[in-house]
């Protein structure tokens, strides 16, 4: 049986498989711009439309919320479409918040488009999982570095081209034409993501068909993870660039350093992966993430002019390979891709809900103290829990949480 896995995993992709890696990648590069584009342009918003740091922070807080709130119910959603049609209507919405951003009267209508993104953004993270271990079995892990990878590219593309792009338009036309690309993620979508009809016999896993995420304590420790994690993502993308504002930096300066750091997390998101999936036991690659983000995060707040880039760096080499690692690890603890779907949404949907209070808290703990250091030492406070919670996810844990039908009833759904 082990043999025959091997064989499975070496075998080459097919055309129509590469195709639909194409799409998913270029579905992924908009999962970031509705959020990273903002912070390199938040100086321009704030004179513009009069918000403070904490009407501000909505701009992250409620897409991830949402983010949080819609993987609860995106496979109810989807039931009436179906998988793939349910990703490219949600593209269209998505299209449709971007355009809506080159008219921005007001911050309640930016606010409000942003929230339209946010639920957008989380159907598609919601169903994308389920999608990607059904139509690649063995190969969903590498399959998986590539999307989320693309994620963090577009969070690159938008932080670094913001400030360009507004230099010689607006703001507001800077954020708006990220329209084009969810136009063209919608068109490849529907040529190449095509529904795609799976056998999924009643009988394959009857235990895992009712199985409550709610009471399983590993489903919990998997949100929080991922919840830490991204409450450093999050948190990072709304806020450095305004930081390095204070630090004397211009918008354009700002906006390249946050390139910066999401081409770190881009680096990360391929290297870390792929030494982890070289190892059995991925907890040793856990905790060098953890490391670096808290030496990053202690030095941001304590020291960052003696070397801004390494810290922004570490930071972004943490935060990169912890959010496909995190991923990853859930979807291992489940070989069954609906029900390994289910899964990482209820992890996601938790882990948003909690994360979406961190770029909230550090806006507010800036306008208060007129500083970010104590954000900064908060988040570096939730690199030690993530370690420590991490030491938990052994692979002898996986079954022991959810446990495995036969061996022959999970080959046949293959």
């Amino acid at each position: 049986m082990i043999e025959s896995k091997d064989l499975t995993n070496k075998m080459p992709l097919s055309k129509a498989q590469w195709l639909c890696v194409i799409a998913l990648v270029v579905i992924a590069l908009n999962l970031r711009p509705a959020l990273a584009a903002i912070g390199p342009l938040l100086q321009s918003i704030q004179l513009d439309l009069g918000l403070n740091y904490a009407m501000a922070s909505l701009l992250t807080t409620l897409p991830v919320l949402a983010m949080g709130l819609f993987s609860f119910v995106g496979f109810q959603l989807a039931k009436p479409l179906g998988l793939e049609r349910s990703i490219a209507a949600a593209l269209s919405l998505l299209a449709a918040a971007t355009a809506a951003r080159f008219w921005a009267p007001s911050g309640g209508f930016l606010i409000t488009t942003a929230l339209l993104a946010g639920i957008a953004i989380a159907l598609i993270q919601t169903l994308m999982p389920a999608i990607i271990k059904q139509r690649f079995g063995l190969r969903a892990p590498l399959v998986m570095g590539f999307y989320v990878t693309a994620i963090m590219g577009g969070a690159a593309l938008a932080a670094t081209s913001a400030p360009m792009l507004a230099s010689t338009l607006s703001w507001r036309d800077s954020l708006g034409h990220w329209v084009w690309l969810a136009l063209f993620a919608t068109l490849l979508c529907l040529l190449w993501v095509r529904p795609q009809r799976v056998t999924q016999p009643n009988h394959a896993q009857p235990t895992l068909a009712t199985q409550r995420f709610w009471r399983s304590s590993r489903a919990w420790q998997l949100a929080v993870f991922f919840a830490l994690g991204t409450s450093c993502y999050v948190s990072v993308l709304a806020w450095l660039a305004p930081y390095a504002q204070e630090l004397g930096y211009s918008a354009k300066q700002a906006g390249l350093l946050l390139g910066f750091l999401t081409l770190c997390e881009v680096v990360a998101g391929i290297a870390f992966p792929w030494w982890a999936s070289r190892r059995h036991d991925k907890r040793p690659v856990i905790a060098v993430l953890c490391a670096l983000q808290l030496i990053g995060f202690s030095a941001l707040a304590l020291i960052p002019e003696t070397g801004l880039l390494l810290w922004v760096a570490m930071v972004g080499l943490g935060i990169g390979g912890i959010f496909p690692l995190s991923m990853i690890i859930t979807m291992d603890h489940i070989d069954n891709p609906l029900q390994a779907g289910r899964l990482t949404a209820f992890v996601q949907g938790i882990g948003y809900l909690i994360a979406a209070v961190a770029p909230f808290a550090a806006g507010y703990m800036r306008d208060a103290l007129e500083s970010f250091t104590a954000a900064w030492l908060a988040l570096a406070a939730t690199s030690i829990v993530a370690l420590i919670l991490a030491a938990r996810f052994s692979v002898q844990s996986y079954r022991q949480h959810f446990p495995a039908p036969s061996v022959e009833a999970t080959t046949r759904t293959h």
